[in-house]
Parts: structure tokens; sequence; C-alpha cells
């Protein structure tokens, strides 16, 4: 099977690794990539916005699938000009994206489908933004309705904040708080079946004990001890399997993979988002357990040949992911700036932590360099949490960006909890 990766961060990073070890897996490219992508699949210089060079680069490789990353693409429908050469494709089409592209088509599909979620309104004028901000009072949660790459949404206690996004925005969600833990669920899908991947917790805020702005992802880990272990069965039966069922039914069927973005409220589970993609830095440390080769997984998701498909394995380590990050992130980040310690990771922590490229690109020397905000996500393995947390952090340890940013607790309360609860 040649397989051609559409992106250039960490996740698409992550999903071409767990590809390069895939054995049915013959020849691995990626387009655009990074520094790190080039060490195992062979890279192309596209566009990654434009439908017509990638599916004309995916036919002069014979590619007999395509991944499409980030959702950009997906939403430019980069999926449907691939699919219209007949080339199986892993990612929704154009209408179907619209589940992450649209904040506000997604409230109406979860409405339709009966899906738990966040009261709303939608307001386009400054006289409907300030109803909806007096409606619901503080803490205020305040959504961009397109896509902002992570940065769109702003929850605050500041009136004046949150009125001031929700007017710089063209269309805007407002919604209630969901108060809870937040877990991220990914489903792989055909658009008829739905097959589930294990939760994963991530951390937006930029600085320790949840501080400072949003960011795209500071980190994450899996599993989650401190789930229900209903959890999931819960999700697919109240939340992605109708979502799918209602978007069949609409003939905007979504193929590709289903990103329930959840709040565990004293209500109960409630849905904050959907994505249309894997979710980064989330699918780090879900690729790292799933034991399932992923080529074929994926491949039938595109063919719509999951329901013959066996139940995926696990492995029942611990896994857990730090995010590097530049200067000034998640401001304008500084870049140009050469990393140092790569090859000591690969040397010393390998197998049990590696280094997975986010915004990397090698220099006219040689040297990796910085290349965007969030620089790399540095995961590592272990038989609990403590044990894959202590050797992720061994590896950040070894890796010199000057002026880099990351944090120091990922992971860290619920791997204290579950070691004292161990001992107990």
């Amino acid at each position: 099977m040649k397989v051609l990766v559409i992106g250039g961060g960490a996740r698409e990073h992550a999903l071409c690794r767990s590809l390069s070890l895939d054995p049915d897996v013959t020849a691995l490219h990626c387009a655009p990539g990074n520094a790190g992508i080039a060490e195992v699949a062979e890279l192309h210089g596209v566009d990654a916005l434009d439908g017509r060079a990638v599916a004309e680069l995916a036919t002069g490789l014979q590619a007999d699938l395509v991944v499409v990353g980030p959702e950009a693409p997906l939403v430019a429908g980069v999926a449907d000009a691939v699919r219209e050469r007949g080339i199986p494709v892993f990612g929704p089409s154009a209408q179907a994206a619209q589940l992450e592209g649209s904040k506000a088509f997604a409230k109406d599909v979860m409405a339709a489908a009966a899906v738990p979620t966040a009261r709303s309104y939608v307001c386009t004028t400054a006289e409907e933004i300030d109803e909806a901000l007096d409606a619901f009072g503080a803490p205020y949660v305040v959504k961009d309705d397109g896509l902002a790459a992570g940065k769109g949404v702003v929850v605050t206690e500041d009136v004046e904040a949150a009125r001031a996004h929700a007017l710089a925005c063209e269309r805007v969600v407002i919604e209630e708080f969901l108060d809870g833990p937040e877990v991220s669920l990914f489903a792989i899908t055909d658009g008829e079946t739905v097959v589930p991947l294990q939760p994963a917790q991530d951390f937006k805020r930029a600085y320790d004990g949840d501080q400072g702005p949003n960011t795209g992802g500071m980190g994450a880990y899996s599993p989650l001890p401190w789930a229900d272990p209903k959890l999931v069965d819960e999700v697919m039966a109240t939340v992605l399997q109708p979502t799918v069922d209602e978007l069949r039914r609409r003939g905007t069927p979504f193929s590709g993979l289903l990103y329930a973005g959840l709040a565990i409220t004293s209500r109960g589970v409630r849905v904050i988002e959907f994505n249309a993609r894997f979710g980064d830095p989330e699918t780090q440390v879900v690729l790292a357990r799933l034991k399932t080769p992923l080529g074929g997984l994926l491949r039938a998701a595109a063919t719509g040949n999951l329901a013959a498909l066996p139940p995926l394995r696990w492995s029942d380590d611990a896994a857990v992911t730090v995010v590097i990050a530049s200067h000034n992130y998640p401001g304008t980040p500084r870049t140009g700036d050469p990393i140092e310690g790569l090859a000591e990771v690969a040397d010393q922590d390998a197998p049990g932590a590696y280094v997975l490229h986010a915004g990397t690109r090698r220099g006219d020397s040689g040297a990796v360099l910085s290349a965007g905000g969030r620089v790399l996500s540095v995961t590592a393995t272990g038989t609990d949490l403590t044990t894959a947390r202590q050797r992720a952090y061994r590896a950040v340890e070894r890796i010199s960006l000057d002026g880099s940013q990351h944090r120091t607790d990922i992971a860290a309360k619920v791997a204290d909890a579950a070691a004292e609860a161990q001992g107990a």
C-alpha cells in the first residue's frame, strides 16, 4: 500500500510514524511534511490547500490511500478533489467537514441528532452579542464560528474581553459554560460504522497550573484512569453514532476521523465541539498506544469496509506527550532558532521516548530549525503515567531551543492520584 499524508505538523508526524510501522505500507509520502517527517516519508512541496495539486500528486504517485491531516484542507475540499480521481481518501468531504468548519452547523446537527451539548446563540450583530452575554453570564464562552487554528475560543470572566472577541468575529457562537473535566474522544468512521479509539486529555493553557492564554495544546496523556469505564460506550451511543447517522440522513455522509471534545459535567456528558480530523496533541498519545496497524484501519474507513475489521488492539501502557513551543507562543512566535539534542534523545531514550516534529525545517547547513509556534511533541510510553511522564521529561531536558517554553505539569495530578490509589 502506497500512502500519501497531507500536512506538516506533529499530528502528521505521529500518523507517518505509525504508518511507517505498518508492514503493509510499502511506500510513504507526505506533503509538505517537516524535518522530522522526512526521516520516515518522502516529502513533496505541494500546497496542502490546493485540491487539484494534491490530487495530481496522489495520481502521479499511484497512491492507494490519501490521509488528510489538518482541518483547513478538509474544509477547502481537498478530500473531494482526490476522491474524484478514484483514490481512497481518509477524511470527510468539504460539506461534512463543516462539522468543524462552522460551529453553527455543528450545533444544528447536534440539535437534530439529540446530541447533548451546551445551550447557545448564534450572533451576527452587536445587539445579539450583548443579549447572549447577558443571558448566560460569566464565565463567558465565545467561539468564532469558522476555523481559527485552535485559537478561536475565549473563556473569560471579563464581559468586555468576551464582547471584544465576539465583535472581531464575522459570526460567533456564544454558549453556556460547561463545568467539569474535558475529554477528547476520536472515532474512525466510514459514514456508517463507527469505531471509537481510546480517550485522551489535553492541556490547552500555555502555563503550569492551567494559567495563561489558550493554545492549540501544550501536552496530553492517555489512558484516563479517573474516567468511568463506560464513558466510551456512552459517548458512542449518545454522541458519535447519532451524529454520523444524522449526517448520512442529510446526504452528506461523514467518512474519516470524528473528534468529539467533551465536558464531563455535573449533569452528564456534553459535547463542547466537534473536529473533523485527528486532534493535536492527543493523536500523539493515542497512536502511541494503538497496536492495530494504522494503514489497514484508515483504508478500511476510506473504502467503506470498517465493519469487516476485527476489534482494535491496544497497549496497556500509558502515554504522555509534552509540547515544546517557541518563544512568545501563542503570540507571534520567534522562528529560525536551531534545535539541539534530537540525536541524544534518539540514542538514549528510544524506544520509550521519541520526538515528533511540529514546526520544524532544515536550514541551509542541514541543522533543524524552529518554524512555528509549537515546535516539538516529546512523546513517551511506560507501564503507568508516572513512568511515561518521567521518560517524557527526561527527553525534554536533552533538547535545547533558545527561548523555548513547555509546561512541567502535564498529567502530573492524575499520575500522582493514580499512584496513590494503587498504593492504597
